[in-house]
Formats: structure tokens, sequence, C-alpha cells
């Protein structure tokens, strides 16, 4: 007789953030679809968004070793639930607002907005792809190249993301997005570096000589 089990499915916070990030795309098409496209603002805002969404998950398929560095602790029903609230819906609000925003998108707004989100795409994937290369080869502490800006450069790069998306919504409601990940990533950043200086010996000198967020200001 075969005594062996099947292992439970376990949730670990990567796989909540990828079913937020598929419900994320699914609202946003169901925005355009219940709400209707009357300006630039929806095409700009729905090539933005959902092309966020898809690079994270298509990332996953480039570089597999994430899964295994990062996010993969387990979150369980209740951590899936938070990510579906507060990433799958709450995240989607800049969208909404742009959905029912009555005013064109001015070329102002247009020529803010799109490389704010395509240099912060750049940073945050440059970023992951020098840290997860480092810790597939053991190498420790990464402070050169781009991480020599800011600690949590990914952060930046990702916050200049969210900031695109309000910008483009076109209502002050929309920066309560980009405020709430601020502070999750700040919350983070935080708890990281109770750590790090245990973790790295050199950490003391990195966190010395290296912004702890935004390059060359703080």
């Amino acid at each position: 007789m075969d005594n062996t089990t099947n292992p439970q499915f376990t949730i670990t916070a990567l796989t909540a953030i990828n079913i937020a990030k598929a419900t994320t795309i699914i609202l946003l098409i169901g925005f355009a679809f219940i709400l209707g496209i009357h300006d630039w603002r929806q095409v700009i805002y729905l090539c933005l968004h959902i092309s966020y969404c898809l690079w994270w998950l298509i990332e996953q398929w480039f570089y597999p070793q994430r899964s295994k560095v990062i996010f993969n602790e387990p979150v369980g029903v209740i951590g899936l639930i938070l990510s579906l609230i507060i990433i799958g819906f709450l995240y989607t609000l800049p969208g909404y607002l742009a959905f029912i925003n009555p005013n064109p998108i001015s070329f102002i707004t247009v020529a803010i907005a799109i490389p704010l989100f395509y240099f912060g795409s750049l940073i945050n994937a440059v970023a992951d792809v020098q840290k997860l290369t480092a810790k597939q080869y053991g190498e420790g502490l990464v402070t050169d190249s781009i991480w020599r800006f800011s600690r949590n450069i990914n952060y930046f790069g990702d916050l200049l993301r969210y900031l695109s998306f309000a910008i483009v919504s076109g209502s002050p409601w929309g920066y309560v997005v980009p405020g709430l990940v601020l502070i999750i990533y700040l919350q983070r950043i935080l708890k990281k570096e109770q750590t790090m200086s245990e973790k790295y010996p050199n950490y003391q000198d990195y966190q010395n000589n290296t912004p702890r967020l935004i390059p060359f200001i703080w």
C-alpha cells in the first residue's frame, strides 16, 4: 500500500499577489466595458496598469527562481483575502477615477505620467534582476550598480509607477494608492533594517552611505 500523501497546497504571499494582480486586470477590463472609454485618459490608464500587472506575472516565467527567494512566506486564506482587497480591488481606485473623469487628459499629464511609469518600470526591473542574480550566485549584499543610489531602489521604481497611475486618474483621490503603497513599503523597510545588520557585516557602511529610498534625497 502506498503510504505517501499529497502535500497540501500552500498559499504563499507571491501566490496571493499573483491572484490579486489577475483580479486587477479583470476589474480594469470590466471598467472599460461597463463605464466605457471616452477619452485617451482611459486608454492610457488601461495600457499602463494592465501592462504592469502582466509584466509582474510574465517576469516570474522569465525568472522562476523569483518564487523561491521573495514573497515565499505562507499567508493562508486570510492573507489571500487581504491581498485581494488591497492589491486586487483598492489598487484599482485610480483606474475607476480615470474612467469616471469627464475631462480630457492634457498633453502635460501624458508627458509626466508616461515617463514616470516607464522609468519606474525600468528601475524596478533592473533592480530585481540584479538582486535575483546575486542571490542565485550567493554574492551576498548587493550594493553596486543601481543599488548604489538607494537601499530600496526597487520600491522607489514601483512607487513611480503607482504615482503615474494617480496622475493619469486626474483626481486627488488617486494619490491614496501611492500613499498607501509608500506606507506599506516603509513598514517593510523598517522591518528589514532590523535584521540586515546581523545578516550582512557590511550593511552598516552601506546604510550610512546610501539613501534609504529616494536617490540623492532620503
